[in-house]
């Protein structure tokens, strides 16, 4: 697994607080993309947030440091915290 695949994400909270995060992915696919955002809105308590196509697209593609890999391998994806993102 030496390419990751990075999906650039913005969803708004049911506040009105918006998030930044990219998900990585071991392949391009966006449906995926969009569950595993879902999942880890779920995770940090943002379950009402929607995430879908328009707001959660392929960016680009990436050569993965380790510990990136390992949290890939360990839940099927990875989340980076850009902005306005929860610290849970």
């Amino acid at each position: 697994m030496k390419q990751l695949h990075v999906f650039d994400t913005y969803v708004k909270s049911p506040s009105g607080e918006l998030m930044h995060f990219d998900v990585i992915l071991p392949e391009q696919d966006q449906r995926r993309a969009i569950k595993a955002a879902g999942k880890w809105l779920d995770s940090v308590g943002e379950p009402e947030a929607q995430v879908n196509q328009e707001n959660c697209f392929f960016c680009h593609s990436t050569t993965a440091n380790p510990e990136t890999i390992d949290e890939v391998k360990q839940r099927g994806f990875a989340i980076f915290k850009l902005e306005g993102c929860p610290d849970r």
